[in-house]
């Protein structure tokens, strides 16, 4: 039993993993950014147009989770889609992430803050 649910876990990390390496290429980041931690939430904010400090953010308990959903509501933003989507890279990333990263979703670069 223990076998098994280990490869359902490797599949659900491939899947991120490949959605996500695919967003980052769509955005004109460069995908193997995903594999590395903090870094890949660095990149991550520079899609949405987050300034780089708000990753420090990422390691205030509670705030962390708040800043995750603006993330969200920003990258579906950025990709063209809307609340519900931005609802479903929340709760439901291991299939929104491919979806965003093998659909037909185009990114359009946030505009700079004044």
């Amino acid at each position: 039993m223990g076998g098994l649910l280990m490869v359902v876990w490797l599949a659900v990390a491939i899947a991120v993993i490949v959605g996500l390496w695919k967003v980052f290429a769509k955005a004109g980041q460069p995908g193997w950014a995903c594999l590395i931690p903090i870094y890949n939430a660095y990149v991550l904010l520079k899609i949405v147009g987050k300034p780089g400090w708000w990753l420090v953010l990422y390691f205030i308990p509670v705030v962390n989770l708040v800043v995750g959903i603006l993330v969200c509501l920003e990258l579906a933003k950025v990709f063209g889609k809307g609340g519900g989507f931005a609802v479903g890279l929340i709760l439901l990333p291991i299939v929104f992430l491919p979806i965003l990263g093998f659909g037909s979703a185009t990114y359009a670069a946030p505009a700079p803050a004044a």
